[in-house]
């Protein structure tokens, strides 16, 4: 039985990207239009779309709305159109700096300027199909990761995980959540324990949420709980999903993450990672050379508009930090569960 998610996070309408405004979640659910390449780059930067695969495809949506426009300038030939559209992809790819999936799609759309032997408008069509074709893939590449993930749930297993890497932050269906989804497709015993995620609470405030949505039973749990309910043998496995994977399996995923495998591995839990391949950066060795973002400080110094600490004092706030190898026991991909030695299944993923 396939299991039917009732969300898309994004898609290309007319001439135009609908999205979910994750920002008011889970007060509201409610669409916004994005009309410009410059709104685009507002909405990835400030979250109203967050998730690796998700603001992957806002990227690419975002350089057929810089296209749009672009058409509209009068420009004196398609080389000049060309020159400045690669000029406001690689703009675009600046939105966020952790999360790979941003610079690979807005990369695709890049060949796809560079390639064209078109005019201006047959580039804007070209460019708008394209970013079209990636959004229906990635539907299609997290089913294929949530049935092979499926493969390694117990029967009635409890399943951890942190932040979101749900539908909400994908197209729709999910990565971690979509491993999830497929098993509970196949057995309704199936719960999970959701982590908070301090400081955005993306685990309370939308994976709770699309769970619920959803009719699967979730847990919410503060992120300093993790390690007493495995103590107490109440959680079977955790799956995450992942911003980027180095070329040796290090893996950049919401801050907290790294937490939560320690603890796994302490506690023999198999941790594991779910997430495309778009999101492994073979270009890098490892971990240490992921860039890592800093956010604002009031992420931490406020909830729901209110400060929760005195003021004056000092905030330091990564957004992200890296799980060595050594803790993945697997990561699961549209082409299987890859294994240790990563560097080796890594890269014979790439070249199935």
């Amino acid at each position: 039985m396939e299991f039917k998610s009732k969300i898309k996070t994004i898609e290309w309408v007319d001439n135009y990207s609908k999205m979910v405004d994750q920002t008011v979640i889970p007060y509201e659910y409610k669409f916004v239009n994005i009309t410009s390449g410059e709104e685009m780059f507002h909405a990835i930067r400030d979250m109203i779309v967050r998730g690796a695969p998700a603001i992957g495809i806002a990227g690419a949506h975002g350089v057929v709305l810089f296209a749009q426009e672009g058409a509209k300038q009068g420009f004196d030939s398609v080389g000049e159109y060309k020159k400045w559209l690669i000029e406001k992809a690689e703009y675009m790819k600046t939105s966020r700096p952790t999360a790979v999936n941003l610079m690979w799609a807005c990369q695709k759309q890049i060949e796809v300027i560079k390639n064209s032997k078109s005019d201006i408008n047959g580039i804007v069509e070209e460019l708008k199909q394209n970013g079209i074709k990636l959004e229906n893939e990635d539907i299609e590449i997290n089913k294929k990761i949530g049935d092979y993930g499926a493969e390694v749930v117990p029967k009635g297993a409890t399943i951890l995980t942190h932040c979101n890497a749900g539908a909400l932050a994908t197209v729709g269906y999910g990565t971690a959540l979509g491993v999830v989804r497929s098993a509970y497709a196949k057995d309704n015993t199936i719960q999970v324990f959701a982590d908070e995620t301090r400081p955005r609470q993306q685990g309370a405030r939308i994976t709770t949420f699309e769970l619920a949505m959803d009719g699967i039973p979730v847990t919410l749990i503060t992120d300093g709980m993790c390690s007493y309910f495995m103590n107490k043998g109440m959680i079977d496995m955790v799956v995450v999903g992942a911003d980027r994977i180095a070329a040796n399996g290090d893996t950049a995923n919401k801050i907290g993450t790294y937490t939560v495998a320690i603890a796994a591995k302490y506690h023999n839990i198999p941790f594991y990672i779910a997430a495309p391949l778009s999101t492994i950066d073979i270009s890098i060795k490892s971990g240490n050379e992921i860039p890592i973002e800093e956010r604002s400080h009031e992420e931490v110094t406020h909830i729901n508009g209110k400060r929760i600490c005195a003021e004056g004092i000092n905030i330091i706030n990564p957004g992200f930090d890296v799980t060595p190898h050594e803790l993945i026991a697997g990561i699961i991909t549209e082409k299987g569960i890859l294994r240790p030695d990563y560097n080796k299944s890594i890269s014979e993923a790439f070249n199935k």
